[in-house]
């Protein structure tokens, strides 16, 4: 039982990881601000309590580091241009397009699971059934079955 609460703790902890990095990344795309300057910003001023810090700041980093290049790994599976989403389906999408391309220890089906659920809570009404239709797409393209 011990390793059953250890375990839904660690996937409580990431899963608050990836909803503080898709917030951390819609700042960073509105502000225009360095990298830098919204994860100390973050951090101070946002409730840590539960998060994963390493995961946050890695999944913040390296998406935002490698933005360019997920935009145009999404580019094809999308129904208009990475510049026409909604900042925050942008901010999702980009969080697990970076996950199923760079972390391939985390299973795509826990990477689209968690996109969904943090566009439940962050994004438009129906956004989550968006993200999970181009995440579908996505993650065989990348080899990720």
């Amino acid at each position: 039982m011990t390793e059953q609460v250890k375990k839904v703790k660690r996937t409580s902890s990431r899963r608050r990881a990836r909803e503080c990095a898709v917030q951390a990344l819609y700042s960073w795309y509105i502000s225009k601000n360095p990298v830098e300057m919204v994860e100390l910003a973050f951090i101070t001023d946002q409730d840590m309590e539960g998060v994963d810090m390493a995961y946050f700041r890695k999944l913040f980093r390296q998406t935002a580091e490698h933005a360019e290049d997920i935009d145009g790994t999404m580019a094809s599976f999308l129904d208009r241009s990475t510049d026409e989403l909604d900042p925050i389906e942008r901010a999702i999408l980009r969080l697990a397009t970076y996950e199923l391309k760079y972390e391939a220890d985390v299973p795509y089906k826990v990477v689209i699971n968690e996109a969904i659920e943090v566009a439940k809570t962050f994004g438009a009404e129906e956004s989550h059934k968006y993200i999970n239709g181009v995440l579908d797409k996505i993650a065989p393209a990348l080899s990720r079955k």
